[in-house]
């Protein structure tokens, strides 16, 4: 199966041999190069080696939530529990993530979606009764005891074993959490990147995942630290504004279809957009996000694109805690560079100016 991005030809191969529920000319098209992202068997031995270089792999045949299977809709609404879980509502189809606290002292912020607390029988409603044009919604909710009895019973049923033996072998830190994502088709989570580790494991329906490489920071734009939409692209791919974002035009995308039972290993600092592929159906997916494992006892330089994002997020925390005011961040990172470290050194002539006076 081929897609165009950029009229160039790409394919997007399907889950398990799968015939996919669309038509490759129905997602979306970018004004960027893609390539395919690898899909592997788990028992093929180039799975370790991609995931220990931090290069994200589809990975096949693990049966990592397997007991989740039988989630659909009706599955769910019948057994969460009756309790209040969060949904987020959008004008759009994108839901760009937000911190709240964050928003709270950004003046003029205004807020890409609401968040709501909804029962899993109103939430079934509201997917079921949307028509084109209304408001979309997307339930994000941490797997925990309070998702009811049954959930829980499946949740215990994953493959523990196996990403266990992934944490080990990859020397990465603690299980931080496991997100249930409830999506309608079309919607789109923009491009961004996390902070940790993550097995993005599909449950139902068909996701597109467009993801860049870290070394792509400048290519992409994130806001700032302090700003609520942190670690977000600036850049709107359906339509960049090149005056603002020009470097745009050199990015360069990695592109996997991930359906039922994929797992798409995530790394640490890559970018990613994820959509729910239009006329798919509902989306079901669960995150397994692990903190990252402990820096090296030696520094090698050069150092790589993931460590230099984690510096450059540090010198931005620090700045802005201590000028006590994040916005004043700008004007003296530009105050330091200006005219120091924009062209090459001309030691020699301003030793011979010096010594000449």
């Amino acid at each position: 199966m081929a897609a165009f991005v950029m009229g160039r030809r790409c394919t997007v191969e399907s889950s398990a041999g799968q015939k996919l529920p669309f038509r490759p000319s129905e997602l979306k098209q970018y004004p960027i190069t893609t390539e395919q992202i690898p899909r592997l068997h788990v028992e093929d031995p180039r799975v370790e080696e991609l995931i220990s270089a931090e290069e994200p792999v589809v990975i096949t045949g693990t049966q990592l939530v397997g007991p989740a299977s039988k989630w659909d809709l009706e599955y769910l609404r019948e057994n969460m529990a009756d309790s209040l879980f969060n949904v987020y509502v959008a004008q759009s189809s994108k839901f760009m993530y937000f911190d709240e606290k964050k928003a709270k002292f950004c003046k003029d912020f205004k807020a890409p979606s609401r968040r709501i607390e909804m029962k899993m029988s109103e939430f079934y409603d509201q997917i079921k009764s949307s028509a084109a044009g209304s408001e979309r919604v997307y339930l994000q909710q941490t797997l925990s005891e309070g998702v009811g009895p049954q959930i829980v019973a499946d949740f215990l049923g994953f493959n523990w074993n196996w990403v266990t033996q992934q944490q080990k072998k990859h020397n990465w830190g603690q299980l931080t959490s496991n997100l249930l994502l409830i999506g309608m088709e079309g919607n789109i989570t923009p491009s961004h990147y996390d902070e940790q580790q993550n097995f993005f494991a599909q449950v139902k329906g068909y996701k597109r995942c467009l993801l860049n490489h870290p070394s792509q920071f400048c290519c992409l734009y994130p806001y700032p630290v302090g700003h609520p939409c942190d670690r977000q692209s600036q850049v709107d791919f359906d339509n960049p504004d090149y005056d603002k974002f020009p470097r745009f035009r050199e990015a360069h995308s990695r592109e996997a279809i991930v359906g039922p039972g994929d797992v798409l290993y995530i790394p640490m600092y890559w970018w990613h957009q994820i959509e729910s592929v239009p006329d798919g159906g509902v989306t079901v997916s669960v995150n397994f996000w692990f903190k990252g494992g402990p820096p090296p006892k030696t520094i090698s330089h050069p150092l790589n694109a993931q460590q230099k994002v984690a510096v450059m997020r540090n010198i931005e925390k620090m700045l802005g805690e201590a000028l006590g005011d994040p916005d004043e961040v700008n004007s003296l990172l530009n105050t330091l560079v200006a005219g120091r470290y924009m062209h090459k050194y001309d030691t020699a002539s301003s030793s011979a100016s010096a010594s000449s006076s």
